[in-house]
């Protein structure tokens, strides 16, 4: 068995197991180790060599950690799951790193270094690692590595990011929900009321939300339900006047001549200094969405939708907010139609 310094004597090349091991290879490569518990390259034990070398190989997001200073090495994978804490995380206490994922990931990973591996499954993790606290799912596993000497040398950590499927998976509990609960709605305003009603349990994705109903005159709107505000903000919003000389929070006024969301960015200047949502951090945009049942030419409602401060505005996510705006148009036509079933009964009644 070659000895730690067995290849420097030989001859042989001593960084040839990082050979192949893409861009993060060749950054173990060029890095000084010498500054960190693990010392030079040169002088790594087999074990380390042997592992570093499967993880760099991988197309699995895979990270190492080793020693007593519980060093990290990763693969390329991996350091797309780093975000902005690369390049500062390779060689970086692994501990110290992830310091914020520590309540959820701690125990598994004293656990491993104990000798007992671990595996935990779509766990919710809120991460910093792209310049603000984001929500995360992962699926991942620590797995003890043994030295030449039979110890615990270091943990082998394999991780599957799930959190778009997880997101995917709440929305559309959400979106599932918000049309069963409104199926049954017999007016515009319980359609609109059953939604808030409904929504109120996905504050995650929807940290605060308004139901305005629009009067015939269509320069006044009335809240039929919010969630994640204040009684004392609700109030604040019951009624909405807007038209020429009327100033009103929201742009009402552009969403409907628009017939199309429109997007909110100083919400936390609009609603105040009231704490909303469900995190420390407000959320500082929402949606304004027009609900237009077929056959109108104007909203019947406006729906307001928060943004999480923890989630980014991407493709799905922005997605979201049109399928639910969809579900509560189908719910607010449904209940026109039987309002409209109503009143001709009435008529055909007093006819008869």
């Amino acid at each position: 068995m070659n000895l730690p310094g067995d290849n420097l004597s030989s001859g042989l090349d001593p960084l040839a197991f990082l050979a192949g091991g893409g861009e993060m290879g060749s950054l173990i490569r060029c890095m000084d180790w010498s500054n960190t518990s693990l010392g030079p390259v040169a002088g790594w034990p087999q074990s380390l060599r042997t592992t570093v070398s499967i993880c760099l190989a991988s197309d699995l997001p895979i990270c190492v950690i080793w020693g007593p200073g519980l060093v990290q090495l990763y693969n390329d994978a991996y350091r797309v799951i780093c975000g902005d804490k690369h390049p500062r995380s390779m060689g970086q206490n692994f501990s110290e790193c992830w310091k914020e994922a520590w309540p959820v990931i701690g125990e598994a990973h004293d656990s491993a270094l104990a000798g007992d591996t671990a595996f935990l499954e779509a766990q919710q993790i809120f991460l910093e690692r792209h310049g603000y606290v984001e929500e995360t799912f992962f699926t991942f596993s620590f797995s003890p590595i043994r030295d030449e000497a039979g110890r615990v040398g270091g943990l082998f950590h394999p991780v599957i990011e799930m959190t778009a499927q997880m997101l995917s998976e709440r929305r559309i509990r959400a979106l599932r929900d918000l049309a069963a609960q409104t199926s049954k709605a017999k007016s515009v305003s319980e359609a609109l009321s059953l939604s808030a009603q409904t929504l109120a349990q996905y504050d995650l994705d929807l940290p605060f939300t308004l139901f305005y109903a629009m009067d015939s005159s269509g320069n006044q709107a009335r809240l039929i339900g919010a969630t994640g505000l204040d009684e004392d903000t609700v109030a604040s919003l019951s009624t909405v006047l807007f038209g020429a000389e009327e100033q009103t929070l929201w742009p009402f006024e552009e969403v409907i001549r628009l017939g199309s969301a429109v997007q909110i960015d100083d919400v936390r200047q609009r609603i105040g200094p009231a704490s909303f949502g469900p995190y420390p951090e407000p959320p500082s945009a929402a949606l304004a969405l027009p609900i237009i049942p077929p056959g109108s030419d104007r909203p019947a409602a406006i729906f307001i939708a928060g943004t999480s401060s923890r989630l980014p505005m991407n493709e799905a996510y922005r997605g979201f907010y049109d399928m639910l705006a969809a579900a509560v148009t189908a719910a607010v036509a449904n209940a026109r139609a039987y309002e409209d079933e109503c009143r001709r009964a009435k008529v055909l009644a007093e006819l008869d």
